[in-house]
C-alpha cells in the first residue's frame, strides 16, 4: 500500500443545472389494486439495498452479491489472510454483517439474514466501502494475537505513546498501511490496537475515548 488511507469514501459528482433534461423513469414494478408496490416487490427492494438501521448478512461471494458495493465473506477472509496472515479457518464459526455503509460486524453464531431494530450484533470488525479497508480496534485486540505479518513490536515507551494516541517516527521494513502494534506482556505479545504506518511514521488509530496515559 503506497498511499495513506482515509476513512471517508470519495463523494460522488454533484449534478449541475446545465444537465440536459431527460424523461423521468417510470416504476414498472407489479402493483396492487391501490397502485402501491405489492409486498413481494417491497421485500425484494429491501434485500437489494443498503439500509442504515438494519444488519444484513454479507454474501458468500461476488456471485451472490445483491447490494452494490457490499463486501463479501470471501473478500473479508482473504483480506485478513493477506494483510495479517490470519487464516480463514479462524472465522469458521463466525458470521459477518453490514450495518450502514461499509461498517462490518462479526458475530460468533448465526441469525436471520436481515435483522432490524437491533443496535449491535457481536462487535465491529472492519470498515469497507473505502479505498483501503480498515480493521477496528476491537478486531485487532481480539484477533491480533493470531497475526503473522504486518505487526510492529513496540518497547515500553513506544507502547505507552501509542495507547496515548501519539504518532511516532519508527524504523520498520514492513508494508505501509494498517498494522497491528504489539507489546510484550509477561512474555506474550499482546495487540494494542490499529496503527497506520506511512513515511517512516506510526500513526496511532486508537479512538480518543480509549486512549490512556500510562
Amino acid at each position: 500500500m503506497s498511499d495513506e488511507p482515509t476513512d471517508d469514501a470519495p463523494a460522488g459528482d454533484e449534478p449541475t443545472d446545465d444537465a440536459p433534461a431527460v424523461d423521468e423513469p417510470t416504476d414498472e414494478r407489479e402493483t396492487t389494486d391501490e397502485g402501491e408496490p405489492d409486498d413481494a416487490s417491497k421485500e425484494d427492494d429491501a434485500t437489494q439495498s443498503n439500509v442504515g438501521d438494519r444488519f444484513d448478512r454479507l454474501p458468500e461471494t461476488a456471485a451472490n452479491r445483491e447490494v452494490e458495493g457490499r463486501a463479501t465473506r470471501e473478500e473479508v477472509l482473504e483480506w485478513w489472510d493477506e494483510r495479517f496472515g490470519i487464516e480463514p479457518a479462524t472465522f469458521a464459526e463466525h458470521t459477518f454483517w453490514e450495518k450502514g455503509a461499509g461498517k462490518v460486524w462479526i458475530f460468533r453464531g448465526d441469525l436471520p439474514d436481515h435483522t432490524e431494530r437491533v443496535e449491535a450484533i457481536g462487535m465491529t470488525f472492519l470498515r469497507t466501502r473505502q479505498e483501503h479497508w480498515k480493521p477496528t480496534t476491537d478486531a485487532a485486540q481480539r484477533f491480533g494475537r493470531l497475526a503473522t505479518r504486518n505487526t510492529i513490536a513496540l518497547d515500553d515507551a513506544e507502547a505507552r505513546a501509542f495507547v496515548d494516541g501519539e504518532d511516532q517516527d519508527l524504523d520498520w521494513d514492513g508494508d505501509w498501511g494498517y498494522v497491528i502494534p504489539v507489546h510484550d506482556v509477561a512474555g506474550r505479545e499482546e495487540p494494542l490496537g490499529v496503527g497506520l504506518y506511512v513515511y517512516d511514521e506510526l500513526k496511532s488509530m486508537v479512538p480518543k475515548g480509549r486512549q490512556r496515559d500510562v
